[in-house]
Formats: C-alpha cells, structure tokens, sequence
C-alpha cells in the first residue's frame, strides 16, 4: 500500500519508469478493411506483471466470442507455457519469445542452452564437445514454480575439454557444465518461435503491432489514459472502459465518413536525411 488516498494503488516500475496506480491493458482489432476498435479492457495494479494477464485476457476474449485467430503481443506478454495454451485454444500468439537468459547467451560468449542437443526419450543431453549428461532431474524452479529439467554433465569430461573456456568456469567436484531445460512441449514451442522470429516473414507479420501504439499514444492523449479521475481499483477499469469506448466512437465515426487513418509522425531530422 501505498496511499492513503487509494488503498489499491501500487507502486509500479517499468523500464526504469516508475509510478503510483494502475495498469491498463488494451486488446484492438487491426483488420485492413475494418475499423480497429478496442474489444477488451484489463486493469490491474501496477505491480501485477504482463505475463499474467494474457491468460485472463484470452478467457474475458473467448468468453464474449471475439478470441482473434492471432493475437499479436509484445514481448512482455509471452512464455512458452502461453504459447501452448493459445495453441490448445486454436489461435497464435504472435510475439517475441523470452531472451535465453543464461549467461552464455547474456554475454553472447560460450556455448548456450542452443547448442545442446537433448534426447528426449532418453532423458539426456549431448554437449558441443560431444559428451553425454550423467544426471537429469525434474525439478519446479525455485522462484515461480515451472517445471524445469536440470541436466548436468561430468567435470571427469568437462576438466580435460578442450572447449571447457568456452562453455563453463572450470568445474569443481563431480559436476560440470549444467543446464536447466523446460519440459518438452514447452521447450520445442519456444525454440519454434525463436528460430521464426529470425525470418523476414515473422518480421513481416509482426510489424502489424506498432499499431496499437498509436491507440495507446491516443488513448493518452485524447482520454488522459494516464492518470485516473478515480480512486480505487473497480472505479479505475470503469474509467478505461469509458475511454476506450470514447475512442472506438471516434474512430467508427471517422471510418463512416472516410477520414483516412493518420500515418506515423516523422520527425524534422528524418525529414531532413530522407529528402536528402
């Protein structure tokens, strides 16, 4: 807590950006022969994270018949295990999977989960150097719960090889190099969509999500999205809720009539390199 005023606001950060209240999260459509309109309000407090509210936000959707053949998100909004469950409901979720967050990878340096190959059937890994794992567990992980699988390698293979530097400090005990895996089905979704988004189709198809950019930019500045007029959590998605329909007037008013659509704002610097 962290008003007297409001007993439901938190205190959020965000890129750095912190603040006091909530979050609203906006779901639009972005048919090219139909106005893009907003179909679902979520509001939250400010310390509830993205990835929690794609799930609320797929079941509010298909329980009014308006879940998308594909909904297109931001990188804030998946995991592999939502990736699975849009699946199980028949739509995709398009949207950059979760960064390896080993350190290999962090640091773009050594061998990262990647470059293992892992034999599901028969509970092992292969490492770059050609070794086999000698334990593999089931495990929850220790912060969140999701299952994981820990696979570790033999320092009696990983002291002596020659790509040791490369891939782990050197080991001390019995163990090596260790790896934390998701279970199978999770894990295969998430590495389909990291080898997807690396194409130019994926890149292609995903550019379709600066859009609601502008509908949030809008949102902000014709409704004052960003500061509630309201106390208290339920008052405050009543708000969203009558700013979003404000907008969707507006812009099924603007479609009747014609108006085009604004195009992207381009600065005086850009003006200037383009005409150049």
């Amino acid at each position: 807590m962290c008003s007297p005023y409001d007993t439901d606001a938190r205190y959020g950060i965000k890129r750095g950006s912190g603040w006091t209240g909530y979050k609203a999260h906006l779901t639009e459509t972005c048919e090219p022969d139909a106005p893009h309109v907003i179909t679902q309000v979520a509001t939250t407090d400010a310390v509830v994270a993205d990835t929690e509210m794609t799930e609320p936000v797929h079941q509010a959707l298909a329980e009014r018949e308006l879940l998308p053949d594909v909904h297109v998100v931001d990188a804030g909004y998946t995991t592999a295990a939502l990736f699975l469950s849009a699946t199980e409901r028949g739509m995709e979720l398009l949207g950059p999977a979760p960064h390896d967050s080993s350190r290999q990878s962090r640091e773009d340096q050594g061998f990262s989960r990647a470059d293992f190959t892992i034999d599901w059937d028969n509970e092992s890994a292969t490492c770059p150097g050609g070794h086999q794992s000698f334990e593999w567990w089931e495990q929850k992980h220790h912060r969140n719960g999701t299952p994981v699988l820990k696979v570790f390698f033999s320092a009696e293979h990983c002291r002596p090889c020659p790509k040791q530097t490369a891939c782990t400090k050197p080991p001390s005990g019995r163990r090596g190099r260790g790896i934390t895996f998701l279970p199978r089905e999770r894990h295969e979704a998430l590495e389909a969509v990291r080898q997807a988004q690396e194409t130019d189709n994926w890149k292609n198809r995903y550019a379709i999500r600066a859009g609601v950019e502008g509908t949030i930019s809008r949102a902000v500045r014709v409704t004052g999205l960003r500061r509630t007029r309201y106390r208290d959590l339920p008052a405050t998605r009543l708000g969203h809720v009558f700013a979003s329909t404000a907008l969707n007037l507006i812009r099924i008013d603007r479609w009747l009539t014609g108006t085009p659509l604004g195009g992207t704002r381009t600065s005086r610097l850009e003006a200037l390199m383009l005409a150049a």
